[in-house]
């Protein structure tokens, strides 16, 4: 059984404390927040803490924290016997070096709190002091999925930043596209199926092979067409510009 102490109540820290929680293999002795608000309705299920000086032993710490946060909180549990990990995807592990034992534990996923997410299929991407840190590590990772990956600092923070154009700016242009709609009392639910089709195509092919779209085929006449009802100067440049990008990477 390990035992395990999440700090923060954010969307990652959330789902941890979900999905940790409940398996048998691991036990949540206890949770850490600055504000006892978000986390107090769960002092049945976890003893509950606002204080570093009150925490708990436990075989890690998992540091769900914003990365601003991370380096003074890893100053205040260098102390600490158990592993020290964060769960941030552009942290470099060496943040946390005072230590004795730490790590990364990094889900690679967008999290929301009012939305249930199977950590079954999510990569959880691992880094570790040593090599008895990385197994215990990888041992509570395994409670939780199969798709781990050993993934150094340089590494994690290319994915990250990867993972910010498929995930943070894809959803950005669902949210202009769902404006254009509205604006012409056009219901978004009729983009859904193309956006599931968009997803579902690159499991078996290539975004480059998956691409289509007037900007491929250089159809001028819908360029121009849609630039004339684009009436937003900054989605109007945002589409130039993409419209642009298209064409030089598929040249």
């Amino acid at each position: 059984m390990i035992k395990i102490i999440i700090l923060g109540a954010g969307n990652v820290g959330t789902h941890l404390f979900r999905n940790l929680n409940s398996s048998k293999k691991t036990e949540v002795v206890q949770w850490y927040n600055r504000s006892l608000d978000s986390i107090k309705k769960y002092k049945k299920e976890v003893a509950v803490t606002n204080q570093i000086k009150d925490l708990k032993e436990a075989d890690v710490y998992l540091l769900a924290l914003s990365d601003d946060v991370i380096p003074e909180m890893a100053k205040q549990l260098k102390d600490l016997k158990g592993i020290i990990a964060h769960t941030a995807g552009s942290v470099p592990m060496s943040i946390l070096n005072e230590s004795n034992n730490y790590g990364v534990f990094y889900p690679l996923q967008t999290f929301s709190k009012n939305r249930d997410t199977d950590f079954k299929n999510i990569p959880i991407c691992l880094e570790a002091s040593n090599e008895g840190s990385y197994q215990t590590l990888f041992k509570l990772a395994s409670t939780l999925g199969n798709n781990i990956n050993k993934i150094n600092s340089e590494q994690r923070l290319r994915l990250h930043t990867a993972a910010v154009f498929v995930n943070n700016f894809t959803n950005h242009l669902y949210q202009l596209g769902n404006t254009i709609c509205k604006e012409h009392n056009i219901s978004f639910s009729l983009l859904q199926p193309l956006i599931k089709e968009t997803a579902a195509k690159i499991e078996s092919m290539t975004p480059k092979d998956a691409q289509t779209g007037p900007a491929l085929r250089k159809d001028n006449i819908t360029l121009q067409k849609h630039q004339v009802q684009l009436s937003n100067p900054d989605i109007k440049n945002l589409y130039l510009y993409l419209t642009e990008s298209i064409q030089k990477n598929n040249e």
